[in-house]
């Protein structure tokens, strides 16, 4: 009975009252598919500010459109950068589950501060025309900037905490031991970013349109609401969620293994490649390049690979101290995250790109005609058209290109994890060379037409620049989907959390990489010509085209460099042990 009872339970899981989780009883879509709701949400909150962040920042606040444009990407920048520290928090510490509660409540503690600063004129500086240049606009300084600032931060603080926790919790519903539970996985991964999109549509077209016409106060109104709604609702899903438990700082284990590999290399002993296994017979599945095969494997359960073979100097050695002593098992997992750390240094170039949609692809648009028949768009609400587009390939993406790629392949995965990141960059340099060609006929055309420095919008349809939202919102698909599903799969149990924030890490040093990137190009070019090719408050005086198509340059480069690491990655030995 007690054996009977012992297999029915999930192990290393535990249910929201942290007793054991039970098969049949907790996991699955059900759970799932209450995070998938709840993303919805979460996105709507953050993105519904975050897109149109720049024009506040610009009409309300009086900052130049590049202070504007580096104060929203360090601010996006920084929730991102906060998802790794809820990772480590969420695997070290807390639940993913009590993370998430956490969380969200701080991010409404930001929203509500900001909604306040909206609402009341005495908390903004005073209104003024950015076309009258005899009364310059008066920036936000003093209280009012640091209670702007502390809202922002706030915000960025619980969305960090939210992606660092939300996406880890939903892919651990599933039973990766069997093939249609990392089937699931993989198309939770999928519908993820489905949810981001659907989130993201709302934001951009709706409450984008309420702060435009109706006043910012009612967008921020609408996202503290909405962050406080996905709470209850998340919580609807605690009966069915099961939770991995906390197993302690994943950073220990790195520093020992790396302070012991240094310490034994300094001592010229090498480790004893027997010490810290398990003997024993075990069924082994290795998943290279998307194929699963099993092998009956005899001895040891796990041995140290060839590959980083300065790693190995860690196990073994009995003159080493005994808090520098470490196992075959603490070895490998250090290896994991060492090679899987190129990977991830190779797609912040991308997210750079993906940088550009919040910033100057707003003041692009900003400058010609927005309207579409009788109806005014807002330039914020741009992301429109990759969100629809998103919407509409996650799901064919899911249901028909992956079965068509698995018959075709005669592979579980269909499309590896790399091949679809890869396909992302590709797009991202497409993206940025169709930027450069828009920006310049949207300059040739204000040319003609006169209107270099005036305010008035450029007879050029907006719909220009949606082509290069296209591309990089296709790219954001594949890439963010593909990095998520990598990092949580490849990465080592104690650590996923962890490891799958690094998909949003890569977002953040490539929102924080394209500010520094502008203040470098402004520091270069000033030197060769005044003004800088970035510099000013007149788009049409920007070369902004030249910007883009150093973006273009530098993207293509990455991709060359992301062809060496992927050709040579090598997709780990999952095994018992792992799960």
């Amino acid at each position: 009975m007690e054996e009977a009872q012992q297999l029915s339970k999930w192990e290393g899981y535990v249910d929201w009252r942290i007793r054991p989780a039970l098969k049949g009883h907790h996991g699955g879509m059900l759970a799932a598919s209450f995070v998938l709701v709840v993303e919805v949400l979460e996105n709507l909150a953050y993105l519904a500010n975050a897109s149109n962040l720049v024009l506040y920042l610009l009409k309300f606040m009086h900052f130049s459109p590049s202070s504007s444009a580096n104060i929203v990407t360090n601010f996006m920048g920084t929730a991102f950068l906060l998802a790794l520290l809820g990772g480590f928090l969420a695997d070290a510490f807390f639940t993913t589950y009590c993370l998430y509660l956490i969380s969200a409540a701080i991010e409404f503690m930001g929203l509500l501060i900001l909604t306040m600063q909206a609402c009341i004129p005495s908390l903004k500086p005073p209104a003024c025309s950015l076309v009258n240049t005899k009364t310059p606009c008066q920036e936000v300084t003093g209280g009012k900037a640091a209670l702007l600032f502390a809202g922002l931060y706030l915000v960025a603080l619980g969305v960090g905490g939210i992606k660092g926790s939300l996406p880890p919790h939903g892919a651990e519903q599933f039973d990766e031991t069997t093939p249609q539970g990392r089937k699931q996985r993989s198309s939770f991964f999928n519908y993820f970013v489905f949810s981001l999109s659907c989130g993201a549509l709302i934001a951009v077209s709706f409450v984008v349109w309420i702060e435009d016409n109706k006043g910012w106060q009612w967008g921020f109104g609408i996202s503290t609401a909405t962050i406080l709604i996905s709470i209850p609702i998340f919580l609807l899903g605690s009966p069915f969620y099961r939770t991995k438990t906390a197993s302690g700082s994943p950073i220990t284990t790195l520093i020992k293994v790396l302070g012991a590999s240094i310490y034994n290399c300094k001592s010229k002993r090498p480790g004893n490649a027997v010490m810290g296994m398990d003997m024993g017979s075990s069924n082994t599945t290795e998943i290279n390049n998307g194929k699963e095969c099993n092998t009956k494997q005899k001895g040891p359960s796990q041995t140290l690979t060839e590959d980083l073979k300065f790693l190995n100097r860690a196990v073994g050695n009995q003159t080493a101290h005994p808090i520098l002593q470490c196992t075959v098992k603490q070895v490998e997992e250090v290896k994991i995250v060492v090679r899987i750390t190129p990977i991830f240094m190779l797609t912040i170039m991308l997210n750079c790109c993906l940088a550009q949609l919040s910033t100057f692809s707003v003041h692009q648009a900003a400058t010609m005609n927005t309207m579409l028949g009788s109806l005014k768009v807002p330039p914020a609400s741009l992301p429109i058209f990759p969100v629809i587009f998103m919407m509409i390939l996650a799901p064919i993406y899911n249901h028909a290109i992956i079965p068509f790629a698995r018959k075709i392949t005669k592979t579980e995965m269909g499309i590896t994890h790399l091949q679809r990141i890869g396909t992302g960059l590709v797009l991202s340099i497409i993206a940025m060379a169709v930027a450069a060609l828009v920006e310049i006929k949207r300059k040739k055309v204000a040319a003609e037409s006169g209107l270099v420095d005036s305010s008035e919008p450029l007879p050029i349809t907006f719909l220009w620049v949606a082509l290069q939202y296209l591309f990089l919102g296709s790219a954001d698909l594949f890439t963010l989907a593909g990095l998520m599903e990598f990092f949580f799969t490849e990465a080592p149990l104690s650590m996923r959390s962890l490891a799958t924030a690094l998909s949003w890490t890569s977002l953040a040093m490539g929102y924080y990489f394209s500010s520094v990137l502008v203040s470098i190009v402004n520091g270069i070019t000033s030197t060769f010509q005044q003004p800088p090719w970035l510099f000013g408050s007149n788009l049409n005086h920007y070369h902004l085209e030249r910007f883009y198509w150093l973006m273009c340059i530098l993207s293509g480069l990455n991709f060359i460099h992301y062809l060496f690491w992927a050709r040579r990655y090598k997709y780990r030995l999952i095994t018992p042990e792992s799960y």
